[in-house]
């Protein structure tokens, strides 16, 4: 099987989270055996095409030399630019199935898909109305259409959550029998390593202070706001505690100013971007991971807090309330409550029974069930399910558009319903 990944992010190039996503699934679809080709945005200092360790086919666009006046034309002229290479490699030896990664890649999709009669599967990551409360300007209305036209040509919906689920439903009258689950992940092995933390550590707290580690991107949705409120309670009770904060993003100087304005400025840590290596050593000198989301499609940070054998203290939020389960693989607490949320990291920084509790229960699910291992065998199965439905009906009716069945053979379909062979 010949799969197309069209992603408009991928390591090195790491914007969120959606890049790992991509690339973890990539590699283990490819120990599966199916030859995966992932055709993405350029990235400075990296080739046109490689193939990476893992067997991935990487192709980066480098034809996007235009500049841009603004975000919504510099999309326009990527999905060009996913589209040339897609179609070079489609022509050479076609491709068996497509898989778009939200709505930055919909263009690139839908055309190979109603120019070549390719299937494709989309993954919904998050939603902009989810992650701004609402479409309130003309960028956030324009997205959420883009967003629905995604979910409404792709033949199967992944979602990672049943929080996602519900919002695409509720958000785009999506049939429940188009949308499947298939959770994010984590890889526990990548946190098996040598590593004596105490130097690292020393580097931002004392021997006998703590520390809570986050890690996203540094925008409103994420809630550090939050946590930097919770923080002069934490430290009330546990004076030295030392919070290292991970990502960058537009917020970030608005976050600067408040921890100065709360008198904190000495226990918060902004390290801005970290590399991988760094950031596994950095979760190993964590007492806590604390995850203080206001949206939250998924969280896999949490997975990785929970993989490296950290306590993850959360908000009861999306997709986070499928897998943290309170006081038996982490710590919940209200989305929003400053309060909440420094009385769920007292928890786990003044009970060391409780932290070692939730470390092996936490560690125990990501063995089990959230590996990638298990999510790349799901994904696989989607895609058969697709060809299989696909196939029985033929390539004109893949690439027909919905709106107009009258120009193939085949009943007309119901508009965001796939054809389907079922009775």
């Amino acid at each position: 099987m010949r799969v197309l990944m069209l992603s408009w992010e991928y390591p090195p190039r790491i914007i969120g989270g959606l890049a790992r996503v991509v690339w973890a699934l990539s590699q283990e679809l490819v120990k599966m055996g199916l030859e995966v080709h992932v055709v993405t945005a350029d990235h400075p200092g990296e080739p046109e095409h490689s193939i990476d360790a893992g067997g991935v086919h990487v192709h980066r666009v480098k034809t996007q030399t235009d500049t841009t006046p603004d975000f919504v034309t510099w999309v326009n002229r990527l999905n060009f630019g996913l589209l040339q290479y897609a179609i070079q490699i489609h022509r050479q030896t076609p491709f068996d199935i497509i898989h778009a990664h939200d709505w930055m890649v919909t263009d690139a999709a839908w055309v190979m898909k109603s120019g070549f009669g390719v299937p494709f599967v989309a993954t919904m990551h998050a939603t902009e109305s989810g992650r701004m409360h609402g479409t309130h300007n003309d960028l956030q209305r324009y997205i959420h259409q883009m967003e629905w036209r995604l979910t409404f040509e792709a033949w199967e919906v992944i979602v990672n959550s049943h929080a996602m689920h519900s919002e695409l439903q509720h958000l785009f009258k999506m049939p429940a029998d188009k949308i499947v689950i298939v959770p994010n992940g984590t890889d526990p092995s990548v946190f098996d390593f040598e590593f004596d933390p105490r130097t690292m550590r020393n580097s931002y707290a004392w021997e006998h202070e703590q520390i809570v580690l986050y890690v996203g991107r540094m925008v409103r949705e994420k809630g550090v706001q939050v946590l930097l409120d919770a923080a002069p309670r934490v430290l009330s009770e546990r004076p030295g505690t030392q919070f290292l904060l991970v990502g960058t993003g537009y917020y970030l100087e608005d976050l600067k100013r408040q921890a100065a304005a709360l008198g904190i400025s000495e226990n918060v840590h902004f390290l801005g971007y970290v590399g991988d290596d760094e950031l596994k050593r950095l979760y190993k000198c964590a007492n806590a991971v604390c995850i203080p989301s206001l949206y939250e499609p998924f969280g896999i940070v949490a997975l990785e807090g929970m993989a490296a054998q950290v306590p993850v203290v959360t908000t009861d939020v999306g997709g986070l309330k499928d897998f943290v389960e309170h006081m038996v693989t982490g710590v919940t607490t209200y989305a929003g409550d400053p309060a909440s949320l420094a009385w769920g990291l007292l928890q786990v920084l003044r009970n060391p029974e409780l932290a070692n509790r939730l470390k092996e229960t936490g560690y125990d699910k990501v063995q089990h069930i959230y590996n990638w291992r298990v999510i790349a065998r799901r994904t696989y199965e989607v895609y058969e399910k697709v060809l299989r439905e696909a196939s029985s009906i033929g390539a004109d009716v893949v690439a027909s558009h919905p709106e107009t069945p009258e120009k193939v053979a085949a009943p007309a379909v119901a508009p965001g319903k796939r054809p389907t062979t079922k009775k």
